[in-house]
């Protein structure tokens, strides 16, 4: 009778597909931390004497959610702990699986810790994907020790973790890799013959790492991606060694270097000047400005919060629609995303430079932030207060009051600020655009003269 043949032959074939996958991994993939000892950043939580270190040594791991950008060790860490606490790791991504991944991976959890009495983390990546019915799935079995969740997340868990399950796990936020850190781990890969490039010889040039920090903007996985693509691209020189230079970088990320950091001066410079350029009613000026952000890799978002300050700061009620303008290429960045946004943006600059432009507003808000804050807080006028109640009227609420409608031209004199700033003018409107109308009415209501009442103040800088 023919003997069957034990099936040890397909975990053979699987350990060798597994070893043959290692090798063929994405540089990033390969050069993944597996000890505390090899990963870079969080010192803030990691360091010693931190929470999350100490549960983590005396194996008392609680429910965890990772929040934090790309790139910053969200999945390492995972594994790592994993590795530490000597528990089974069950990962899944929140793009690729349901709910029924779930209670497989629980039924196995409570067969894992029955016959094993071994712990099962179920590692999801990007948790803020996974809808509320899904959340509420995993609650049970956090909530009674089922298995150890530790979610990863760039999202802000507070709004895109269900408050139940929020309230059984700590967040701890990553930050971002600084400049310094990412550069550690470049030269980690470069070196490592085993797992990284060093068979390669790979010599970067200074220029070359400075763009590749730069744009990786903390992201050990960008940067380390572009450095094998440039490597396994750039052949060797006479004495053996592959020399990357800042096109070959370039080419790699798709992007070609420009004076700019997003962190240091040259940011505060350009943003600078492209304020002045749309206060001086320069467009070319400010397109160009603003297009050396954008090529640079700033964030979309931080300049449009700019345009939206400058549109009330420096245009105000001389065009009120510049703050509709500002707001609209807001949300079509929001809407449309990178680059097709950055035309919206260039057309919100150029309406911005052109339009007419006006302090007043700014100059008003100033003042009236001065006399808050060193004037009496007196009580509202008891002729403005809304008698809601029979003893308000009693007391005098809303007597006197003079209902604008029932006057010619929807108009009437009377006071309406506290007694001791009766009469201060706060609010002068310049001759510009639309404020000249608004002159106008103020002068027909309150008999008001041009800088009647008027508090100057120093030019901004």
């Amino acid at each position: 009778m023919k003997q069957t043949r034990k099936a040890k032959g397909p975990d053979l074939f699987q350990q060798a597909g597994e070893s043959q996958l290692g090798r063929e991994a994405p540089l990033a993939a390969r050069m993944r931390p597996t000890s505390f000892d090899e990963f870079v950043g969080q010192e803030h939580i990691l360091g010693e004497g931190h929470v999350l270190r100490k549960s983590i040594e005396a194996d008392q791991l609680p429910s965890i959610i990772f929040w934090g950008p790309p790139g910053s060790g969200k999945t390492t860490l995972a594994n790592i702990i994993a590795s530490v606490t000597k528990s089974h790791f069950s990962p899944i991504s929140a793009v690729a699986s349901g709910v029924a991944d779930l209670r497989r991976i629980v039924d196995e959890a409570r067969e894992r810790r029955a016959l094993q009495q071994q712990r099962t983390i179920l590692f999801i990546d990007e948790i803020h994907r996974f809808n509320k019915a899904q959340q509420d799935a995993i609650l049970p079995y956090v909530e009674n020790g089922t298995i150890t969740l530790i979610g990863a997340t760039t999202e802000n868990p507070s709004f895109e973790v269900i408050s139940p399950l929020l309230s059984r796990c700590r967040v701890f936020t990553l930050n971002a890799l600084t400049e310094e850190q990412v550069k550690l781990i470049v030269q980690r890969a470069i070196e490592d013959e085993v797992r990284g490039i060093g068979k390669m010889k790979v010599v970067l040039d200074d220029e070359a790492l400075k763009f590749l920090l730069v744009m990786s903007n903390g992201d050990a996985r960008v940067a380390l991606n572009a450095l094998e693509l440039a490597a396994s691209t750039t052949a060797p020189s006479e004495d053996g060694k592959r020399h990357i230079k800042l096109s070959a970088i370039e080419d790699a990320m798709q992007h070609r270097a420009l004076l700019y950091d997003r962190a240091g001066e040259e940011h505060y410079n350009i943003i600078s000047a492209l304020h002045k350029s749309l206060r001086g009613s320069d467009p070319d000026a400010a397109l160009y400005w603003l297009g050396r952000m954008l090529e640079a890799g700033e964030d979309p978002l931080y300049i449009v919060r700019r345009l939206i300050r400058f549109a009330s700061e420096d245009i105000g009620m001389a065009d009120p629609q510049a703050l509709v303008i500002a707001t609209s290429a807001q949300q079509a960045v929001h809407f449309v995303g990178m680059p097709e946004g950055n035309l919206a943006l260039a057309q919100a600059v150029v309406y911005l430079a052109t339009a007419p432009k006006s302090n007043a507003l700014y100059t008003a808000y100033l003042n009236v932030q001065e006399d808050v804050e060193k004037t009496r807080n007196d009580p509202v006028p008891l002729h403005l207060r809304n008698p809601v109640t029979r003893l308000m009227r009693d007391v005098g609420y809303g007597k006197g009051y003079k209902y604008a409608h029932n006057f010619p031209g929807h108009f009437v004199e009377q006071q309406n600020l506290p007694g001791s700033l009766q009469g201060k003018k706060y609010y002068e409107p310049s001759d510009e655009g639309f404020e000249k109308e608004v002159e106008g009415r103020l002068k027909k209501w309150h008999g008001r003269g041009k800088g009647e009442g008027q508090i100057q103040k120093e030019d901004k800088p």
